[in-house]
């Protein structure tokens, strides 16, 4: 059953239905760790759809199956869905109903829905459940079929961890324990749960390469006042990683006991957030104990970056920079020679970025997309359908790489070529946005969801709009997609603290011609001091990437928008000049001239 296509796939799971009594099976696309990215073990919904999108989920009846995703990812399901059999439902679009109401609409009274609990958020869950028992319709979420039929399924990694020094973090794992423990007391806790793989190596100064673009590895963590426990595959970490997290108060135990482990407690109070561990371990822990439901305290404070982890980021900014320069610098001159693709865009950036210093990997896959292609927000290049980028139009290039000392991400989009008013009025529009977020100034108890509008008030003005969020948090060589802060519409309770590190890249998409997005990160700092209104906060810019002018009018920006632009290139060329080549210098130099 190796090398199966997707319908012989569908045809195995729906004989696994059968067997066990199911009408429906939902395929989502986290693993037991909730992660975006789950390794390749875990990627299920990929396996069943073809679809290699990061958001979706499959569900599966014994007569249709449909994937939902969100709108990042619409022209890609539509393309890789082809020949599959599969329907693509438009998530968050008026007429695309929920999953619980089209299988309320296609199964009968009674039916039996199945879930893999061990992959399927507590919260989501519960909310399924609520939503199924309302219709009549029962969950089973005991049911692990693909240990059955995908027979060339991938092992669980068990790929060696590595340790980051104290002092490239600031903070070293007993401080961080304790840091923890404090919070856990104001929420009236004994202990957390972890299950987060960015968060069990924030928590413990440890870095992998389980997930493709992510630093983290296949773990999970408990952390109290009276013990601290990682839980590891033994041929992950040595006996010198272990003794040295002995002497920071910590206990390591193989991988499969936690399981073992969290049945035994009895009478705590155990933070267990919902949205971040499984359904299966949830239930697991709240057999004998009172679960505290609140955001975790480490995800809290590995959100707000600290002095050490700042100054690493700002270092990888500059790192990163010099990259770009040379990046641009050669794509200018290689377009009007031929031959260049959305391909040799990736791989050209992969080289630039290689040879700095600290360079680990990229921090996701490149998203190069030219003309009609930058119009797919979440687009992939692959060699043999990669478009030739032609000298005329507009490139899209959303990229960023991993470094020892920060992780980066960073958009733009650049004219090759003519440009067309429409394009010209849509980059000013976004850059207007761009330049707005970046420039607010907002008091303390600020949400994203408060500021969001901020990026999208002249597309607004315009008819014009993007259907992502504005800004998502990121890590400090972690994941590029952090929470729980976010800048986006959605409410989120989560106020912005002094240190949290988000992205600022509104955008516009003009299906089948071309897309347009600006990205910088930026990170919440303290603006002077309290006034007779408290505290207020405003942005740092950390990227360091000129703007392409050639697509800008300029006319449409005001003067304090001319201003901040003027002031960005400024500190652009100050920070990057000096590690250049004179050649390099005159480039740059001739790319951030003032606006007058």
């Amino acid at each position: 059953m190796k090398n199966m296509s997707i319908q012989q796939r569908l045809t195995a799971l729906r004989e696994y239905m059968q067997k066990a009594d199911l009408q429906a099976f939902i395929i989502p696309s986290s693993d037991v760790h909730q992660s975006e990215y789950p390794a390749e073990h875990w990627q299920s919904r990929q396996w069943i759809s073809g679809f290699t999108g990061s958001a979706g989920t499959v569900v599966v009846i014994l007569s249709d199956a449909v994937l939902w995703t969100d709108s990042r990812y619409f022209l890609q399901a539509e393309n890789e869905l082809q020949d599959s059999t599969i329907r693509l439902f438009k998530s968050g679009l008026p007429d695309t109903p929920g999953i619980a109401q089209w299988l309320t609409s296609c199964l009968p009274q009674g039916a039996v829905v199945g879930v893999d609990g061990n992959v399927y958020s507590a919260r989501e869950m519960q909310n399924l459940q609520a939503e199924l028992q309302v219709a009549g319709l029962q969950v089973n979420a005991a049911c692990e079929p693909f240990g059955e039929i995908w027979t060339d399924r991938p092992p669980i990694p068990e790929n060696p961890v590595f340790v980051l020094p104290d002092a490239s973090v600031g903070l070293s794992v007993a401080e961080k324990i304790e840091a923890v423990n404090e919070r856990l007391s104001h929420l009236g806790a004994d202990a957390l749960l972890v299950a987060s793989l960015d968060t069990v190596a924030w928590l413990f100064n440890m870095r992998g390469n389980d997930v493709a673009y992510n630093p983290v590895f296949v773990a999970f963590a408990y952390v109290s006042k009276s013990e601290s426990v990682l839980f590891i595959h033994p041929k992950k970490i040595n006996s010198d990683q272990i003794r040295h997290l002995q002497t920071e108060g910590v206990t390591v135990a193989h991988y499969d006991k936690v399981y073992e482990f969290v049945s035994r407690l009895s009478g705590q109070r155990i933070c267990v957030p919902s949205d971040k561990v499984s359904y299966t371990l949830y239930q697991a822990v709240a057999v004998k104990n009172t679960i505290v439901q609140a955001i975790s305290p480490a995800d809290m404070l590995k959100a707000a970056k600290n002095e050490t982890e700042l100054n690493g980021i700002r270092s990888a900014m500059r790192k990163d920079g010099v990259a770009l320069v040379r990046f641009f610098r050669w794509l200018e001159q290689a377009v009007p020679q031929g031959n260049v693709t959305e391909h040799t865009v990736a791989e050209k950036l992969v080289e630039y970025r290689s040879e700095q210093l600290q360079f680990v990997g990229e921090s996701f896959g490149t998203i190069a997309g030219y003309m009609a292609n930058g119009a797919i927000v979440h687009y992939h290049a692959h060699p043999h359908t990669a478009a030739t980028i032609c000298p005329d139009g507009l490139l899209l290039v959303d990229s960023g790489a991993q470094y020892i000392d920060g992780t980066t991400d960073v958009t733009r989009t650049v004219a090759v070529g003519a440009v067309s008013d429409e394009m010209k009025q849509d980059y000013t529009l976004v850059l207007k946005g761009h330049i707005a977020l970046a420039r607010a100034s907002f008091p303390v108890g600020t949400r994203g969801a408060q500021l969001d509008v901020l990026a999208r008030q002249y597309l607004w003005q315009n008819g014009a709009n993007y259907l992502h969020g504005t800004g998502h948090g990121i890590g400090h060589f972690l994941n590029v997609h952090e929470g729980p802060q976010s800048i986006r519409a959605e409410e989120n309770p989560v106020a912005l603290q002094v240190g949290m590190m988000l992205s600022n890249e509104p955008g516009v998409y003009r299906a089948g011609r071309y897309g347009i997005r600006l990205e910088n990160l930026i990170a919440v700092a303290t603006k002077g001091e309290p006034t007779e209104f408290g505290q207020f906060l405003h942005f740092e810019t950390l990227t360091l990437c000129p703007f392409d002018l050639a697509p800008l009018n300029s006319f449409l920006l005001t003067e304090e928008e001319k201003d901040w632009l003027n002031a960005y290139h400024e500190m652009v060329y100050r920070e990057l000049s000096p590690l250049l080549l004179p050649d390099e210098v005159e480039w740059l130099k001739l790319k951030t001239t003032p606006i007058k």
